[in-house]
């Protein structure tokens, strides 16, 4: 029979790309009583939601709301409202995640033209506008920040070339949003895709996205709204085919979010609730300083991990603040290493995916896991398994540079 226990989750140190550590205050408002979904309280909450994820983007786009679901969930959204069967979608790829925006769009039936960089790399952007213009696609799909690589791409010179050759360029910055800064508007952003499990620290279960009006156009003339709750001039707006999905249509999802209030779904309550505390939190700390503290703690992570005698994975020329990936030393196992991390300290670092697996560590310094108690404490934990594996390290170097880059920048946050 089940011993039924009380749930009863071991503390942890969380330090991986996703999930991070919740933000306390988030975590309590995640007790906050349900309210209806159109409650005109609930409806409040909804719009001061958009509003701030508007200046978390950094844009004047009207439409900027969460999608119910995990980062892919907004993903999907998008691509599943804006492709049709036999569009052109480019899609360069330089990790794990353009493979997973090419697997979205090919399942809705577009015609996927790739390019590939060396797994640790980036495109020069040149390299992706000479594409762009031979391909002449309807849409180009990129990542932001490569949580599998740790590397981040250059991506307003590409946005101007998009909006040059009337492409509509769509982003994940699932990694990125919250930590570095992104500007939706600035750099020629159709459409953009974050998610609420890393710089946001939230709980994952929302990705909050943004599109402006090219995209909106074609989500409006592909526009279906149910039977049951549509409207004799619902079915006087389609022009072209239907969305696919049901759950994942924008044109029924912009209709909720707006004055309409279309029953679309029931509002997942508790993590808008969520979302409203992450990103009202994250706009008072400020965006410059929020990402400044970014990178302090990612120079301290660097700093003791090469002064430990460790190398870095991927050029550093692009590296992605959020995310440091580091070389698994030869004859180490990887997975020994993080095992005993998580048994013996509470903290939790990440392997990788495909061809980095059992290749690289990485530790991710994303939202309120990105803190200095959190990157002395991994120092130490990592220096401690590696001399108990037998591993020829600098012991007593890793403590003293982070402590050191601290000192440096006279700030502790």
């Amino acid at each position: 029979m089940l011993n039924k226990k009380t749930l009863n989750a071991p503390p942890r140190t969380i330090m991986t790309p996703g999930p991070v550590e919740a933000d306390p205050r988030v975590l309590r408002v995640l007790g906050t009583p349900i309210l209806g979904q159109f409650d005109p309280a609930f409806t409040t909450i909804m719009n001061e939601t958009m509003e701030m994820l508007r200046e978390l983007f950094q844009t004047k786009n009207k439409w900027a709301f969460p999608i119910d679901g995990t980062s892919r969930a907004g993903l999907e959204a998008v691509l599943a409202s804006i492709i049709e069967p036999g569009d052109t979608v480019f899609v360069p790829i330089f990790g794990r995640f353009g493979h997973l925006l090419t697997e979205i769009s090919e399942r809705y039936g577009a015609v996927v033209h790739n390019i590939e960089c060396e797994w640790g790399s980036v495109f020069e952007p040149e390299q992706v506008i000479r594409e762009i213009k031979r391909t002449n696609p309807k849409i180009v799909a990129m990542v932001h920040g490569e949580t599998s690589t740790g590397r981040v791409q250059s991506l307003k010179e590409i946005g101007k070339a998009c909006r040059e050759n009337d492409a509509l360029f769509i982003v994940d910055a699932v990694a990125t949003i919250g930590g570095i800064d992104v500007k939706v508007d600035d750099w020629y952003i159709d459409a953009l895709i974050a998610g609420t499990q890393k710089c946001i620290s939230v709980p994952s279960g929302m990705a909050p996205i943004t599109y402006n009006e090219r995209v909106e156009h074609h989500i409006t003339q592909r526009k279906k709204v149910e039977k049951g709750i549509a409207t004799e001039a619902d079915n006087n707006v389609r022009t072209r085919p239907n969305i696919i999905s049901n759950y994942f249509d924008l044109s029924q999802l912009q209709d909720y979010w707006s004055d309409r209030r279309l029953n679309h779904h029931t509002e997942a309550t508790s993590m808008l609730y969520a979302l409203h505390e992450g990103v009202r939190i994250l706009l008072e700390e400020g965006l410059d300083i929020r990402f400044a503290r970014h990178k302090l703690h990612e120079k301290a992570l660097v700093a003791g991990i090469k002064a430990m005698g460790l190398s870095l994975f991927g050029n550093e020329a692009s590296k992605l603040t959020t995310v440091t990936c580091v070389i698994i030393p030869s004859g180490i196992n990887g997975e020994d290493v993080r095992s005993t991390l998580l048994d013996q300290f509470g903290i939790e670092i990440a392997s990788s995916f495909g061809p980095l697996h059992g290749k690289i560590w990485r530790i991710g310094t994303m939202g309120y896991s990105c803190r200095q108690d959190n990157v002395l404490y991994t120092l130490a934990g990592l220096e401690a398994t590696l001399l108990r594996k037998g591993t020829l390290i600098n012991a007593g170097k890793a403590l003293q540079a982070a402590l050191d880059v601290y000192d440096s920048e006279l700030v502790h946050v």
